[in-house]
């Protein structure tokens, strides 16, 4: 069975929409600005994702290699 790096973002994206939901509900405008800019930062293009996208890259090429 093979998972896509696509696949696994998508499931992310819902818990991580999921917990800033909750996390502006909870904390002041100013402080949820800054949670939101740190969660998108380490779960999308600047942190988890491209830590994904390398993982898969390195697991292909010790397949093929």
């Amino acid at each position: 069975m093979s998972v896509e790096p696509k696949a696994i973002l998508a499931l992310l994206n819902h818990r991580v929409t999921r917990i800033l939901t909750i996390a502006e509900a909870a904390l002041p405008q100013d402080r949820f600005k800054a949670f939101r800019k740190l969660v998108l930062d380490e779960m999308g293009r600047n942190g988890m994702e491209t830590d994904l996208y390398q993982l898969f890259e390195k697991q292909s090429g010790s397949r093929n290699g």
